[in-house]
């Protein structure tokens, strides 16, 4: 089985992005729109779904549209319908097609509010609606970075919530109104990277042992520059990264060329590298270098010269290890 750890629901009916519009637009919104299964199956079938069975991608990890969680717009009276309305339609696809796409929820996080008040919406999701992890935004501002760091003590209630339904977060920004930044270019990729940072400087997984983050986009800069974090580690006299984070940070495969796949793997081990495309997301293109599309990271990891037991592992085990409840759908 190969099971895609980083999926996004991004042709939405357009219903539902009309609504949003609405909703920002006037205080009190109209009625959320009635969309059909047909609406759904029309708007699934002929991009995830497709690009999964011409990929070989049996299942998705599927969570809402990343940059339209839009966390800096409005305030906690209008993030928690938004939420509830992106993960109730994440829920019909899985109802849908549960065989091809598991669930993970938005929160309904906004400046200045505790993450604490987002517990709720976590467990009606996990409990309720069956979904497998959520998506942890550490910049709801869009940009600005006013939250306390992923390691301060008031993200503790949302962390311990998670352990005790067994669930991960993907660490995920959303759209930015910081001019200096592009959102998918260089906000994503910096909060990734900004976040492992955080997690070098504390103790928040030995004070959490059971809390398991995934960082998306391969880990950002991490990889890279995996001495210069090593070396931080050593001059901050923290514990070697092994211990201190690598337990429980794992980074997933949306690189898209060969040689950063080929330096991801290189650097990071096998053990703490899921799937991932992101597909349909932030690259849509085909690569005029190698005539594919530039999110088809199937290719990238094939073409490693992997046993087949960390072959396995990447496509499979990782994402069943790190995604439990991902077993309760798998059996069923």
């Amino acid at each position: 089985m190969i099971i895609d750890c980083h999926g996004h629901y991004t042709t939405v009916p357009a219903a539902h992005t009309n609504w949003r519009k609405a909703q920002l637009a006037d205080p009190i919104p109209p009625r959320y729109p009635d969309i059909s299964d047909d609406e759904i199956r029309d708007s699934i079938e002929g991009s995830q779904l497709r690009l999964m069975r011409e990929r070989g991608v049996d299942l998705t990890i599927f969570s809402p549209r990343a940059s339209a969680m839009a966390h800096h717009e409005g305030d906690e009276t209008v993030s928690r319908p938004w939420a509830e309305a992106c993960n109730d339609l994440i829920y019909r696809v899985t109802q849908l097609y549960p065989d091809n796409f598991a669930g993970v929820c938005q929160l309904p996080q906004s400046p200045g509010v505790p993450i604490a008040n987002s517990i709720a919406e976590l467990r009606r999701c996990v409990e309720e609606l069956g979904f497998v992890g959520c998506n942890l935004n550490p910049d709801p501002s869009g940009g600005h970075w006013t939250s306390a760091p992923l390691t301060d003590r008031s993200w503790y209630p949302f962390y311990e919530a998670m352990v005790e339904l067994d669930v991960p977060a993907m660490v995920h920004v959303s759209a930015v109104t910081n001019p200096n930044l592009h959102a998918t270019g260089s906000a994503y990729l910096n909060a990734d990277t900004t976040a492992f940072m955080q997690f070098l400087q504390a103790d928040l997984f030995r004070d959490l042992p059971g809390l398991r983050i995934v960082i998306p986009h391969g880990g950002g800069a991490v990889p890279y520059h995996w001495g210069r974090f090593r070396g931080l580690a050593d001059m901050l006299e923290r514990p070697p990264l092994a211990e201190s984070v690598m337990r429980n940070v794992f980074f997933d495969t949306c690189v898209y060329h060969q040689p950063g796949i080929n330096l991801l793997f290189e650097v990071i081990d096998i053990d703490n590298l899921l799937f991932g495309s992101e597909m349909v997301g932030a690259v849509r293109g085909i690569d005029p270098q190698t005539g594919h599309y530039f999110d088809d990271t199937r290719r990238y990891v094939e073409a490693l010269d992997l046993a087949a037991d960390d072959r396995e592992k990447v496509f499979e085990r990782n994402a069943r290890r790190v995604y439990p409840r991902l077993e309760q759908l798998i059996k069923a």
